[in-house]
């Protein structure tokens, strides 16, 4: 038998409540998850090179950074354009990093990396990933700790694509329980202001999704006493999958992932939970953009369960 680590790098399986996740150490991966025989997550091989950064972590930042170019503490910066059709910087710089496992138990895993100090990002954060399975479903937490000796700033969230059952996007329902939309430019998804939800971006109640497309940040979630919002999406026979998260996660970005690729094309919609908008290392405090002082941490939890 080969030693030699499949692409996704190492893997990790852990299992609980009749749930069971595969993480991949490159990008701490969430490679599949499951309940009850049934995807909740659209998965890949363990030896294929992950594609539309499906189930990845992202941070320093999610999302988009516009031109990659940023101001902070007075200076100014220019990250490397890793969306070059759009020219920006995406999903931070993390995504492709072979993580280390810092723990693996039958129903926990703990991965962890640094970002260097680097061109564009001359901040050092430790990231750490927690997965734990419950009979609750996935809980997944991301903490960025500042070991550098400048304030950083700092975003995170993951990439999961949903799977509500058989089918595609177009056949399943969403529930959406967010008042805003941030609205974008058609071509370059470049931000241009938040909006009331209207029109095919008010998903409140369950709505089926049909031929949308939808590949924007929402805000203003109603919310539970504990301060948690959930986004659920679901199919024909009423079951499906859910994300709930915090309220350190100010934003989610939804994407019907219309695609070039037949096999990806709407497969699975994107439901992903943010601390902070797209561009947010432009737009600052009110975007919900972090800065970490020198030693202090910041985290973000998500949970994705089966309806």
């Amino acid at each position: 038998m080969s030693s030699v680590a499949p692409l996704s790098g190492s893997a990790l399986t852990i299992t609980a409540g009749g749930y069971t996740a595969e993480i991949a150490s490159v990008g701490a991966t969430l490679r599949t998850l499951r309940s009850a025989g049934r995807d909740l997550v659209v998965p890949f091989d363990a030896d294929e090179v992950r594609p539309v950064f499906r189930g990845a972590v992202l941070a320093p930042w999610p999302n988009r950074v516009v031109d990659g170019q940023y101001s902070f503490g007075g200076q100014e910066h220019e990250l490397a354009l890793t969306e070059p059709t759009r020219h920006h910087a995406l999903h931070g710089l993390v995504a492709w990093t072979d993580f280390r496992v810092v723990s693996h138990e039958p129903d926990r895993a703990v991965l962890a990396t640094t970002v260097p100090a680097q061109t564009g990002y001359p901040f050092r954060v430790d990231v750490l990933v927690e997965y734990r399975l419950d009979a609750d479903g996935l809980h997944t937490t991301v903490t960025g700790t500042n070991t550098g000796p400048d304030a950083a700033p700092w975003g995170t969230g993951p990439h999961p694509y949903l799977v509500a059952g058989p089918g595609r996007v177009d056949d399943w329902t969403l529930t959406l329980p967010a008042a805003e939309v941030l609205e974008v430019t058609e071509d370059r998804l470049v931000p241009t202001g938040l909006a009331p939800v209207h029109d095919e971006f008010d998903l409140r109640t369950a709505t089926r999704i049909g031929d949308r497309f939808i590949d924007h940040a929402f805000t203003g979630f109603d919310r539970d006493a504990d301060g948690i919002a959930a986004i659920v999406l679901t199919a024909e026979d009423g079951h499906g999958v859910r994300v709930a998260f915090g309220p350190e996660c100010g934003w989610a970005q939804v994407h019907t992932a219309d695609h070039v690729v037949p096999e990806y094309h709407r497969a699975g919609l994107a439901v992903e939970p943010m601390t902070c908008a797209p561009d947010a290392f432009n737009a600052g405090a009110d975007a919900g953009l972090v800065v970490l002082e020198p030693g202090a941490s910041s985290a973000a939890s998500w949970t994705i369960a089966a309806v």
